[in-house]
């Protein structure tokens, strides 16, 4: 019984860990963790289409193009249709948007892309592999949740009085 206990309070750490990552990053650029990933995946790779930044922050199409839909309208991306076919709809940072990436807190694409992109493969094999085991046996799954972005779904819940950085304990 320890160790459910030990795993469910690993769980809450990382949980907890995202969510004030996501809350400190709102806090300093007024943009959600999930926005700024979109604007950081514009910076790394301009002119996407909102397909390409769907896939990768492998997330819904729909859910990319409301996060570019905020962005355009406080005027961090502008959207351009160029070339033969003029049907495609490229995405680019404004210079607000740019000034936005410079300045916010990293990792832009959030504390958890990080820590999973440090692990070694085979660590990272297994991880996948024990977590799919454990989704398998849960009674209620949502199934598309993986397609959402984990900050969006944290980032208005109670960050603790105080908190400076996503790291700093009390």
């Amino acid at each position: 019984m320890t160790q459910v206990k030990d795993v469910l309070m690993l769980f809450r750490v990382v949980f907890r860990s995202v969510q004030k990552h996501s809350a400190w990053v709102e806090k300093q650029c007024q943009v959600s963790g999930a926005q700024l990933w979109v604007m950081w995946e514009l910076l790394v790779s301009p002119g996407l289409r909102v397909g390409d930044l769907s896939k990768a922050m492998t997330i819904h199409q729909s859910t990319a193009s409301n996060l570019v839909d905020k962005l355009e309208k406080r005027g961090f991306l502008r959207r351009e249709r160029g070339g033969p076919d003029q049907r495609v709809v490229r995405l680019y940072l404004t210079s607000a948007g740019l000034e936005v990436v410079n300045r916010a807190p990293r990792p832009a694409q959030g504390v958890l892309m990080e820590a999973l992109n440090s692990l070694p493969d085979e660590i990272l094999d297994g991880l996948g592999n024990h977590l799919t085991h454990l989704v398998g046996v849960l009674d209620i799954k949502d199934e598309n949740a993986g397609l959402e972005p984990l900050a969006e779904e944290v980032m208005h819940a109670p960050a603790q009085e105080g908190d400076k950085s996503p790291g700093k304990r009390h």
